[in-house]
């Protein structure tokens, strides 16, 4: 292994990370034409319906019973970042907050001390097929900022920068890319502070090009995956795909595609040096502060359900919005 590369290991689901990450996932599903209820116009026999994570017919119903995604849930002490490059998600949740989103468009949610929300996939379209690549990435956040207030905030894609680097084209979702800033991150994220040099980068690399990745600033922690595409050669070093390398942040790293094109993330970012336990959908420092959540959300439910359907969808002829808190609505057609 060279000195750029520390180790190259294979991506499971969720994907490893690095603190201040707690872990990613990776959903690429091709649903077929949708029905009048947004679901798949296609059986549903022989699924695990409520826990369908087996692919089948290249598809998944993940915790939906008719239509596929994650009916309403609970979370704290941690942020999501959802980034969706095809097809789309409605978001609903305990605050009042809701939306759709998708083609590029990237939400950024702080649970902090608590929130219910609903992840649905709807499938709009009923004369074609609903591809779906949904990546949802864990920030943690640290002990001072896990009782924050929760927040809700969209990065529209016409709004995420995109610098072209020779053959090789970055989507700067958070950080900065070579002088680039990517839209501001929730107020009270670890990533708002520019000095832990939090990076969320996608990349595309053309077939038979050489890219190279610049060094980070400071010492981080620094991991890239390889979602798609066949085979690569990194700093000197083969690797396939559905990989991951962790990498040394002091080093420019040189990326050398094959016939194909290659797609990656990257995940960066100073690490918070705290403890971590996590229980399901709650990221605490202490196993007491897990009980205490426990017995909170049992308690108060974290505002309790405001929707009528726990798998809430919006209507089909809704489109790209954000409803915040606060009552103000973005329309983005």
């Amino acid at each position: 292994m060279s000195n750029t590369i520390k180790s190259i290991y294979p991506l499971g689901f969720p994907w490893q990370t690095e603190d201040p990450f707690l872990f990613s996932v990776y959903h690429l599903d091709h649903y077929p034409k949708g029905n009048e209820q947004m679901g798949p116009a296609a059986s549903l026999e022989g699924r695990n319906l409520g826990n369908d994570f087996v692919l089948k017919d290249g598809w998944r119903m993940y915790h939906g019973q008719t239509i596929p995604g994650f009916p309403y849930h609970p979370h704290r002490g941690f942020e999501t970042i959802t980034i969706v490059n095809k097809g789309y998600c409605d978001h609903s949740d305990s605050l009042g907050a809701a939306g759709r989103f998708g083609e590029g468009d990237v939400q950024w949610m702080t649970a902090g001390r608590g929130v219910q929300h609903s992840e649905m996939f709807p499938l709009l379209y009923t004369d074609k097929e609903n591809p779906l690549e949904l990546f949802q990435i864990w920030l943690n956040l640290p002990s001072t900022s896990k009782f924050v207030d929760p927040h809700f905030k969209m990065l529209w894609h016409e709004d995420i920068p995109i610098v072209q680097d020779d053959d090789t084209r970055i989507k700067v979702i958070a950080g900065n890319y070579k002088g680039t800033e990517a839209p501001s991150p929730a107020p009270n994220s670890w990533a708002a502070a520019s000095e832990n040099e939090v990076a969320i980068w996608n990349i595309h690399t053309k077939a038979n090009s050489t890219y190279t990745l610049p060094k980070a600033k400071t010492p981080v922690s620094r991991n890239l995956y390889f979602y798609e595409g066949s085979e690569i050669e990194i700093s000197g070093e083969k690797m396939i795909l559905n990989h991951g390398a962790r990498l040394n942040p002091a080093e420019d790293i040189s990326i050398r595609t094959s016939t194909e094109s290659a797609h990656f993330i990257l995940l960066q970012g100073k690490p918070i040096g705290e403890p971590v336990v996590q229980h399901g959908p709650f990221v605490m420092n202490t196993q007491e502060e897990i009980r205490a959540t426990m017995k909170d959300y049992g308690l108060t439910q974290f505002g309790g359900w405001p929707w009528p359907h726990a798998d809430h969808v919006h209507d089909r002829k809704k489109g790209r919005f954000a409803k915040y808190p606060n009552g103000e609505i973005v329309e983005k057609g």
